[in-house]
Parts: structure tokens; sequence; C-alpha cells
């Protein structure tokens, strides 16, 4: 055997190569890699929650690269889009629980075009020197786009939030979601790389030091940045404990039924309030310092119905701690808000925060006008709601608890500028109960488990219909709850000051592997070009 280290790959093919064979053979070449990359993409959905296979995503991406390597960018388009539906549509089913499939196929046949985008991106790529490292930039790239556009973007299904469990999640403390996901796809695009490398010298008998070292540290600097990034997860009290209290109050019915049900949804939490206080004065439960209640808790306006209003005076009056409540609220300006109200047992409602990243199609109506042509279910949204504008810190006890409402987890921004603001704490209340017992619920729980160890901070996540948690600093679940039960956690958590290098470094991480996928594309389109000048 000999061994080089010249840097050269094989023979570019981004440019198309003539199929030669038989019609069979040719329909054959075409479908095998179709197959592998809709079947890889499934395989990324198996690893994430409620399942904790997040191994499974570096295979998946591994199949992905032997699927885009040397391949046309218009092949690695159709190619990247397969492997996108693969993935998105068994991933976002839940999105067509109540209103049919319709929705749930446009979200998924959309979303996955950034994916095909993607796989482009790295066909082009594919024959560079260090491959993994601008194909897994042009992954995280992809991502940046999708958390953005359209309509504020939708960044559910980030890599990300399938590692909750896996030994990469350290490092979202170093980085965020952009450095955790691009770990996980640059580790399972150096598997290929190095069965790739140890095919080729089975074959040629040579081995290309550069290329095979190349392949073995995308595996093994991700593995090792993981573990050397462990000492900044903490569950550390830094500023002392509070016992915190998550109601879960239960709904009547789940689905969009649910909605029908607003006073037997705010009766269900008080009740729940009120017997966790009476628990709490027979001495068999410690007294909370603060008591979260989920998004939706009250959707009739305390501030414009007497009957609500004394409903949650009672409750808080009775457990006498601050108390967070959900609402849906009309503003001084006439218009709706998703809002979480502070309610003091002395002095009543004292601050609010309007939730700022609202959901299109579930909260508001985008182009409703061009939408209701194509569909009359626009209509169950019957007044669009509006965005807030400042992030939420409520100071509830002594403690300030960063809030970020259901959707806004999923959102990088939403989350980081609580803790910027000076929370020692996170709440992240939910409304679930429109998707009845889907694995939605699971996907977002794991969210705000990478979230914890992104900025080093314990999170409630209060639910009205499950699964509510409390869930520590290094991202294990310290207790939960089981589905569609009146119950309530309470639970001692570490409050914490101090900033992980994510929480400092915000965007540029991302901004970063922007950078780098874009010069790794250009890269790509200038050596095509100057092989197509020497061909000429």
């Amino acid at each position: 055997m000999t061994a080089t280290t010249t840097p050269v790959d094989e023979p570019d093919q981004l440019d198309p190569q003539p199929v030669r064979g038989s019609r069979a053979e040719r329909v054959r070449r075409g479908l095998v890699p179709a197959a592998a990359a809709a079947l890889s993409g499934v395989l990324l959905y198996v690893s994430f929650p409620p399942r904790t296979l997040w191994w499974l995503a570096l295979p998946a991406f591994a199949v992905l690269a032997r699927c885009l390597h040397g391949r046309t960018w218009k092949a690695g388009l159709g190619l990247g889009y397969l492997f996108g539906l693969g993935f998105l549509l068994p991933l976002l089913v839940w999105t067509g629980v109540e209103v049919g499939p319709g929705p749930w196929l446009a979200l998924a046949a959309i979303e996955a075009v950034f994916v095909a985008l993607v796989g482009a991106g790295v066909a082009a790529v594919s024959r560079l020197p260090g491959y993994p490292l601008w194909a897994a930039a042009l992954w995280i790239a992809g991502e940046a786009a999708r958390a953005r556009v359209p309509f504020s973007g939708f960044p559910w299904g980030k890599v990300a939030f399938g590692q909750a469990d896996g030994v990469f999640l350290p490092l979202a403390a170093l980085g965020g979601t952009p450095v955790l996901g691009f770990a996980v796809v640059l580790s399972g695009f150096g598997l290929y790389e190095i069965v790739r490398r140890l095919r080729d010298v089975r074959t040629t008998r040579v081995l290309r030091r550069g290329a095979a070292a190349a392949a073995v540290l995308s595996v093994l600097v991700p593995l090792a940045g993981a573990f050397a990034a462990r000492p900044l997860v903490s569950d550390e009290a830094e500023d002392g404990t509070a016992t915190v209290a998550a109601i879960q109050g239960n709904v009547p019915r789940a689905g969009l039924a649910f909605n029908a049900q607003r006073r037997a949804v705010l009766d269900h939490h008080v009740r729940e309030t009120e017997r966790l206080a009476a628990a709490v004065k027979a001495g068999t439960v410690k007294r909370p310092d603060l008591v979260l209640w989920p998004e939706n808790s009250s959707d009739i306006d305390p501030f414009t119905n007497p009957d609500a209003r004394q409903e949650i005076e009672a409750a808080v009056k009775a457990i006498g701690v601050p108390l967070s409540v959900g609402g849906v609220v009309e503003g001084k300006d006439g218009k709706l808000y998703n809002e979480q109200i502070l309610w003091d047992p002395e002095k009543g409602p004292t601050d609010t925060y309007d939730k700022r990243q609202i959901q299109p199609f579930g909260e508001y109506i985008p182009l409703r006008g061009l939408i209701g042509v194509f569909s009359s279910d626009v209509d169950m949204v019957r007044q669009d709601f509006s965005r807030g504008s400042e992030p939420g810190v409520f100071t509830m006890a002594g403690t300030k608890v960063g809030i970020a409402t259901c959707y806004e987890a999923a959102f990088d921004w939403a989350v980081r500028d609580t803790v910027t603001g000076g929370a020692q704490l996170l709440s992240v209340p939910s409304n679930n109960a429109t998707f009845d017992r889907s694995e939605m619920t699971y996907q977002q729980l794991a969210m705000s488990r990478v979230r914890a160890v992104e900025h080093s901070r314990a999170v409630t996540v209060p639910v009205t219909s499950g699964v509510s948690a409390v869930i520590m600093p290094d991202g294990t679940v310290k207790a939960k709850t089981k589905w569609f039960t009146a119950a309530s956690l309470v639970e001692d958590v570490p409050l914490r000051s101090s900033r992980t290098p994510a929480t400092r470094l915000g965007v540029l991480p991302e901004g970063i592997l922007v950078l780098v996928a874009l010069g790794g594309l250009g890269w790509a389109v200038a050596s095509a070009r100057t092989r197509r000048a020497a061909a000429e």
C-alpha cells in the first residue's frame, strides 16, 4: 500500500454525467438514491422525541451524504427535497390533528423546499476538500433561513432539538442551537467520509492521508468539543433557590373544542391552585415562592370580565404568592394579545407580557384574503392576535422569571433576550390541548430542555393538558405530569445569573457558519468555472 498527502480528490462530477445502460438500469439508478434520501429523512425523524434515539441523526446524515456526493446541483435539489419530506412529513403530522391533512401537507411541502436548496448546495460542495465542513455549514444556513422566512419563520425541526438526550448537548451552552446542530450534522457527514476513504483504500491501495485525517476529525472534533463543554453545564445555585409551582388544570376536552370551554378551563386552573393551597395549609406540600399557570389558562379577559377576575383573585389569595396567568386580553389599543399577567395577592395585576412570536395560521392569518379563496378554515381564526414588543421578565417574590410563551421556545432570540434581560429562571407556558396526545408536546418539551442547557437556567413548563415539567439547568427533567390530568408540580430549582458563551455570543456563531457555507459555495462555483474554461 502506498500513501500520499495529495489534496486532490476524484475528478469533479458537478456537471451532468452521461448515464449508460438499459432503461431498467437507468430507472434503478434513479430510484435507489431517491428511496435512500427519503428513508434517511425518516431516520432523522425517528431520532427526535418522544424517542431517545438521538444517535440515529448521524447515520441519517451519512446516508444523505452518500446520496448527494458527486451529484449535479439539480439532482441534489431533488434528493434534498425527498430527504426533507421524509423528515418533515412525519415530524409535523400533529399540525393536521384537528384541521385535516391540508395544512400539514402544505407546511411540510413548503419547509422541505429549504432542505432541497441545502441539498443542491451540498451536492455542489461535495468534491471540495473538507466536504463535511462545508456541507454541515450549509445545513445550518438552511435552518437559519427557515427560522426567519416566510411569515417570521418556522424553526421547528432544528437538528439541535432532537439532541436533548445526546452526548452533543453541552455544545448548546457553547454556541446555542446552531453549534449543537452543526456538530451533529458534521459528524454524520464525517462518518460517510470515513467509510468512503476506507473503501477507496481497499480498491486503490492508496491512502490520502490529508483527506482521511479530515474525515476522522469531522467526527472526533465535535465529540471532543462536547466533552470539553461539559463544565459549562451546571446546576449550582448562584443566587439561592426558589420553590416554583407549575399548575396543570386540565381541559374538559381536547381539540379545537377546547376553545369553546373557556370558563371551564379557567375553573379547572382555579380549582387546582386552591387544592394546592389547601395542601400547603395542611403541611403536606411545601409552600411555593411563585406559581405559574399555562398559556390560555384564562381565555376570558379578566380586565373586562369581573367574574373571571374574581376567580383569579380568589386563587391568588388562597395560595398567597405571586402568580402568572395566561390570558387572552384586549389591549387599550383595541387589539387582541396572548398575554401573561403577573398577579400579586395584595396588589392584583402588576405587570404583563405580550407574546411576540405569534403563530401564523394559528394566532393570525397572513394574506387572509388570498388564503380565504382556497380554504374556509381561515374563519376559525376570527380575530388576529397582535405582537408584543418587549421581552417578558417578571419579578416574582424577588426572582426574575423570563417568559417565552409556547411557540416562542423554538426561536433562539425569543428565549435569549429574557436571559440577557436578567432572568434567573425561565418559564415556557403552553397550551397543547389543541393537538391532543400528539408528539408535538414531547418535541416542544425537548426544546425547553435544550434551552435550559443553552442558557444554564432551570425551566418550568406549565401546560394546560400536559405534559407539564420542571427542568434543571443541565437539561434533566426533575418532575413532570401525565396527560389530561389536573396536577401541580412543586419543586426547588437553582437560580442562576451567570451567562454561558451561547448567551453572550447570541447570533454570532450562526452568522459565522452561514459565512462558511457561502465560502464553500463560492469555492465550488469558482472551481466549476475554472474546469469549464480549461476544457474549452
